[in-house]
């Protein structure tokens, strides 16, 4: 496959006489350093487009962020491909990468957003460390992927991590001195709007797989936001929801939120995210970009004024450490 004039990154080699100690472990840790610059532009995409999905719909954000993030990725894939479209594609890819694009981006991310306004932003990111565990099963049933013991035990952890966060028991006044009830912290439908994220993505990752074959990286992700443009064109059309699409536009807060959130999610965080998977070990750099949970929890203090309390910090930690079973 060609790639034109394409540019690559490049890592110097960590022998070279010029580097001063600090860049050697820089250079050393590249991909350690790169994963977790993702986890914090994930942070920050999740905060923005909650912002903005309070103020102008979750529909809206989802269509206007994917075109902003478009934009910045074909202007990317054109220096590092020297493509402006993913022209070279094949069939295969452009079939089973826009069902990927259309099952993950509007259904997936149609839900998540929604969730960002039921429940908030940190308990849809936490709900999201059920993608890896959900990924698992898809590719175990429809690849024949592998399950180990430790992948099980990964899952067992995650699920008991969020329960932890999302559950609580009836106090004895409430039981009415039967047993103690389990009920929802938060609204069952905004857990359920975050469930249907996750499995959105998880499913879509499997198509993404299947689709992409090793044909580049980028441009799969920009056949994958043509399909879920496309997708959500249909879908606002259907609701009719083009007039407030266009007083979007004109409300400047809520379109700098949805603009810094497209910047660093479907544009920096997903390069980066290649970066640290290029340059570091990729169990190691998954785990890493899967602390978006834990990392969203003190500036969420901070913006929305929220007290978190102890069992909800073990909560995010220990579905952290579940998800980290399936790559370390």
């Amino acid at each position: 496959m060609s790639y034109g004039t394409a540019r690559r990154f490049r890592i110097p080699k960590s022998g070279s006489p010029k580097n001063s100690r600090e860049e050697k472990i820089l250079i050393q840790h590249a991909g350690e350093l790169a994963a977790l610059l993702t986890a914090i532009f994930w942070t920050i995409t999740a905060l923005a487009f909650e912002a903005a999905s309070r103020k102008i719909g979750s529909l809206v954000v989802n269509l206007l962020r994917l075109i902003i993030g478009f934009i910045f990725l074909t202007v990317f894939a054109f220096f590092y491909r020297g493509y402006l479209f993913p022209t070279d594609a094949t069939p295969h890819a452009w079939f089973y990468l826009s069902i990927s694009g259309l099952i993950g981006f509007v259904i997936g991310d149609l839900c998540l957003f929604q969730a960002y306004v039921v429940i908030g932003a940190r308990i849809s990111m936490l709900l999201m460390a059920f993608a890896p565990p959900i990924t698992a099963l898809i590719g175990w049933a429809v690849l024949d992927e592998t399950l180990s013991l430790k992948s099980w035990i990964g899952m067992a952890l995650t699920i008991s991590g969020i329960a932890l966060v999302v559950l609580k028991r009836h106090t004895a006044e409430e039981s009415n001195g039967g047993f103690r009830k389990v009920k929802f912290n938060y609204p069952v439908w905004g857990i359920f709007l975050g469930l249907g994220g996750a499995a959105g993505q998880a499913a879509g990752l499997v198509l993404s797989k299947v689709g992409m074959q090793g044909y580049d990286t980028f441009a799969s992700t920009q056949i994958r936001i043509i399909a879920g443009i496309f997708g959500f064109i249909v879908l606002v059309t259907v609701m009719r929801s083009w007039k407030q699409v266009f007083q979007a536009l004109n409300k400047v807060k809520p379109m700098l939120q949805l603009s810094l959130g497209s910047f660093f999610g479907p544009f920096l965080g997903v390069s980066f995210s290649l970066i640290s998977i290029k340059y570091a070990d990729t169990g190691i750099a998954s785990t890493i970009m899967a602390i978006v949970p834990v990392l969203i929890i003190p500036p969420y203090m901070i913006i929305y004024k929220e007290k978190v309390t102890f069992k909800e910090v073990a909560g995010a930690v220990v579905a952290v450490s579940g998800v980290a079973m399936f790559f370390l």
